[in-house]
């Protein structure tokens, strides 16, 4: 798949990745790399591997829009209970924005919203 690369937040459950890598993403969890990087970090790993970042904390929002060069980001604002839910809601947002390469995608429990970054 020549999808966009991904890179799982700490805060994402390894059945999610598990569950994207199982639909062929090309993603890595920061939990695997190096357990602890602070958001900084995350965010130069993503731009060096040039990953979408995929997370449950609202701190990346911030920097996403404000520090250029952020590849994109998907930000969860909904329960994150069950892991099967979810790993069907970035999907389906996924599925919805087609490339999230260049876009702060939040999304909710029955919305996804797309912001452009620069």
């Amino acid at each position: 798949m020549s999808g966009p690369r991904l890179l799982a937040d700490e805060n994402i459950p390894r059945s999610v990745v598990s569950a994207l890598r199982s639909r062929g993403f090309d993603i890595v969890s920061v939990q695997e790399i190096r357990p602890g990087m602070s958001d900084e970090e995350v965010v130069e790993l993503a731009k060096r591997e040039l990953r979408v970042i995929i997370t449950f904390d609202k701190d990346f929002g911030r920097i996403a829009l404000l520090e250029p060069g952020v590849p994109g980001l998907v930000l969860l604002r909904i329960p994150p209970r069950d892991p099967n839910y979810i790993a069907q809601r970035i999907l389906s947002a996924l599925e919805r924005v087609g490339d999230p390469r260049g876009k702060f995608i939040i999304v909710r429990k029955r919305t996804v919203k797309i912001i452009r970054l620069r």
